[in-house]
């Protein structure tokens, strides 16, 4: 599981251990949301580009291409030849932004799919068999992302809800386990800690399912447009009370600059669109900042995207050759800025854990906090 090897203040250095292998922390998992990252990345080239981890969605593989499909397969690992860790996100979060129509009651949630129409039921039990027939390495508790902010009344059931909802993953996800045939009968279960930004709530979240013993805990319902210095309140609230020996996982964020944070403050594990999203727009970001190479300056320019960096298209193209192939309308343009941006956070990560093991961190820190976010 968990093993804690070096901390320096709050921010924590270790390792997963993992039946698709060992996940050093601090890490940054890579989004393939409906099992390819957005930008003609496969899994073969996330292997040059330092990932460790990868993430796939529990919603978009069940409409399509169907994860008793996937089972049928062999699984996401067969399926898309990735060999290292997988997460699968429960649904949670897509089923309460994309699906229109929704009805939320105990059971579960009943929602519209947003390719078709046809209405769909998730809950927990749901949940926890959609990311067993795909088997992935983690799979994630089903809970409420509630709209935030969101009314105190509201958060403290939606809470509650979501503390029950976590004990029926749990009976599933034990169930599903032990069952034969099981693709990954040592499938880990993380639990999600929620409560909008009350602080009160967030703590007494994080205290009932922390009894729950899981594999990790992660915190969601964050960087959905709330200020980062919310986002940073609500970490330092929170992280006191997260289990010391689990793995400390923030949902869906987020700049390098949050990351750099974020593990400032205690946490392990990221994941988040941003790198590839941004890559497919032109943004680039490199130890300097964030570089917009559909500007102009760059038509000439032959330096690398970063001349710090040692990613493949760094060592092989130049800004000038990018910013043409966007203007061109090439898809080899999003595809080589994605690549980039990906390495970038991989490797930002694989720094981070090198100052944590040199007793160095604080420098680091001290160092990156205001560059990274940088627009240069």
């Amino acid at each position: 599981m968990y093993k804690l090897l070096k901390q320096e203040n709050r921010a924590r250095r270790g390792e997963f251990h993992t039946v698709h292998g060992t996940i050093r922390t601090p890490a940054f998992m890579n989004v393939a949301t409906a099992a390819a990252i957005k930008g003609g990345l496969s899994a073969y080239d996330l292997r040059e580009i330092k990932c460790q981890v990868m993430l796939s969605n529990t919603y978009h593989l069940h409409l399509r291409p169907g994860d008793e499909n996937v089972r049928k397969l062999g699984g996401i690992h067969k399926f898309t030849g990735w060999q290292g860790p997988v997460l699968t996100d429960s649904g949670g979060f897509q089923v309460f932004s994309l699906a229109k129509l929704r009805n939320i009651r105990e059971e579960g949630v009943t929602f519209a799919s947003h390719i078709d129409g046809h209405r769909i039921f998730m809950g927990p039990e749901e949940s926890m068999r959609i990311q067993s027939n795909l088997g992935s390495t983690i799979a994630m508790a089903f809970d409420e992302c509630m709209q935030n902010p969101a009314e105190y009344d509201y958060a403290r059931n939606s809470c509650a809800r979501t503390v029950r909802w976590l004990q029926r993953c749990k009976t599933e996800h034990d169930r599903l386990n032990a069952a034969e045939g099981t693709i990954n009968p040592h499938q880990m279960l993380f639990g999600i800690n929620q409560g909008s930004t009350y602080a009160d709530l967030r703590i007494e979240h994080m205290k009932a399912i922390a009894e729950l013993d899981l594999d990790g805990y992660a915190i969601g319902g964050l960087a959905v447009g709330e200020p980062t210095e919310e986002m940073y309140r609500i970490i330092e609230a929170v992280e006191p009370h997260m289990p010391k020996n689990k793995i400390r996982y923030l949902m869906g964020v987020g700049t390098p600059a949050n990351i750099l944070e974020a593990v400032y403050r205690g946490v392990d594990l990221f994941d988040c669109v941003m790198p590839s999203r941004n890559a497919r727009h032109g943004h680039a970001f490199t130890n300097a900042g964030c570089r917009n190479l559909l500007n102009a300056k760059y038509t000439l320019d032959d330096q690398p995207i970063d001349p710090e960096c040692d990613c493949p298209v760094c060592r092989r193209h130049s800004r000038a050759y990018i910013h043409h192939l966007f203007k061109a309308g090439e898809m080899l343009a999003m595809r080589l800025t994605v690549m980039h941006n990906l390495y970038f956070y991989n490797n930002l990560m694989e720094r981070i854990r090198d100052a944590l093991d040199a007793g160095t961190f604080q420098s680091f820190y001290d160092t990156y906090a205001q560059v990274l976010g940088t627009r240069i």
